[in-house]
């Protein structure tokens, strides 16, 4: 079908044309400009990656076997050039060779493979030609990262959550394992992977941004997806640097508008009438959310925190696993009790079931009254005894990982919340 630019008609073998060329000067400017920073004579510039990415267009519009001419022939161009630089690098200060790199050898496969795919799928060719481009571009800043900024055990721990969200996480099943219909390992082990991610991302921004602004953007982003997992590794923050007590205490207050916000968004979804007898409530928490993450900060001091803590890492898998199982122990015995108590114990479950996740029984509270099953304001006294469950985990969660000074900051904050949310709920309540 052809497309449409203007007065132009252009088909789609002729974007695809256009986009390999692009691709093909785009590295192509990239090598040429690192040929005058670059210990030996790179075997490539601007012509020939063009030419490369041109010719995988062609090459796939002829069909699999100039495919393979081509690949083959570029292969050997690639190794002689290879053997070349080896043979004729230039020698350090000790007369030791420098060892010839392969980034432009393999830079050339690329650029003919993504002309080969801008001739099926141009859009996608022209977007990894682009993060192609970008990873050549950033050699000193990869470099920099990787060998002054990363440590080895940071190195260590980036990898361990790589396994748990792309290898370990797939395999689980999604499936409750128990007679209760409780625990599904994929659920849990995801609450695992957030809580390393959002410690990283916390770690991260501290280390890029500094302390005040850093641990505030990685608490208010935890929050949404998982407020106590922000307690806990804020608190981790805390131990390792009591300097940044008060600041990692009012990024875990933060946490708390994003909590609230998914609240609204589960209970709005599955009963409107519910969310709005809970917005007064839900709007002076967050206002007072707020109010006490400012109040924590204040006084914190403002200098830089330095560029890597010591002793310190992203996250602590042990606490981090600690944590979880002891969130699955409240899930299944919470399934116990209801299945126990019957389901007229919906109040005295939400004690139980707030711990593990407040968002999880007030779901459970909004189906009951959209179901008819429980009226508005049975409800809206369950979602407060959810959320007040919550509340008291998180205090005794504070002391356990982050100590007395953090627990300070955090607690009383996350009391006031409480009462403002129960005040208002009074307040409104017909």
């Amino acid at each position: 079908m052809p497309t449409d630019i203007g007065i132009l008609s252009l088909t789609p073998q002729v974007v695809s044309l256009g986009v390999g060329l692009g691709v093909g000067l785009l590295i192509g400017l990239e090598r040429e400009r690192a040929k005058d920073h670059h210990p030996r004579a790179l075997p490539a510039g601007v012509r020939t990656f063009s030419m490369l990415g041109l010719g995988g267009v062609i090459a796939a519009f002829a069909g699999t076997a100039a495919i393979c001419v081509g690949g083959l022939f570029l292969a050997f161009v690639a190794t002689a050039s290879y053997v070349r630089s080896a043979t004729e690098g230039k020698e350090d200060a000790a007369g030791n060779r420098t060892p010839p790199g392969l980034t432009t050898e393999v830079a050339m496969l690329v650029t003919f493979l993504l002309g080969v795919l801008a001739a099926s799928s141009a859009a996608l060719a022209g977007g990894v030609g682009v993060v192609v481009a970008t990873l050549l571009a950033s050699r000193a800043r990869l470099h920099r990262f990787a060998r002054q900024w990363l440590s080895e055990r940071e190195l260590h721990d980036l990898l361990i959550l790589a396994v748990a969200a792309f290898v370990v996480l797939p395999l689980l099943p999604d499936v409750t394992v128990d007679p209760w219909q409780s625990i599904n390992p994929r659920r849990l082990w995801w609450l695992v992977v957030a809580v390393m991610s959002i410690a990283s991302v916390g770690y991260l921004v501290l280390r890029i941004f500094g302390a005040r602004v850093g641990l505030a953007v990685a608490g208010l982003a935890g929050g949404f997806a998982s407020s106590t997992a922000t307690v806990l590794a804020m608190g981790e923050r805390a131990r390792e640097a009591p300097a940044l007590a008060a600041t990692a205490a009012s990024a875990a207050i933060l946490a708390n508008v994003g909590s609230l916000v998914q609240l609204s968004v589960v209970v709005g979804s599955l009963a409107p009438a519910l969310l709005e007898r809970l917005a007064i409530s839900l709007l002076a928490a967050g206002l007072v959310t707020v109010v006490c993450a400012v109040a924590a900060a204040w006084g914190a001091g403002t200098t830089a925190t330095p560029g890597r803590l010591a002793g310190s890492r992203p996250f602590r898998p042990g606490a981090v696993l600690r944590f979880v199982a002891i969130l699955a122990g409240v899930l299944l015995l919470t399934s116990v009790l209801r299945e126990w108590l019957g389901s007229g114990s919906l109040p005295w479950l939400m004690v139980f079931s707030g711990i593990a996740d407040v968002h999880a029984a007030a779901a459970s509270a909004a189906q009951s009254t959209a179901n008819g099953q429980i009226g508005l304001g049975l409800a809206s006294a369950c979602v407060l005894i959810a959320y007040a469950s919550s509340a008291v985990f998180k205090c005794t969660l504070a002391y356990a990982k982050g100590g007395t000074r953090y627990a300070l900051k955090v607690a009383p904050a996350t009391v006031a919340i409480l009462a403002v949310f129960a005040l208002a709920l009074w307040w409104t309540s017909p």
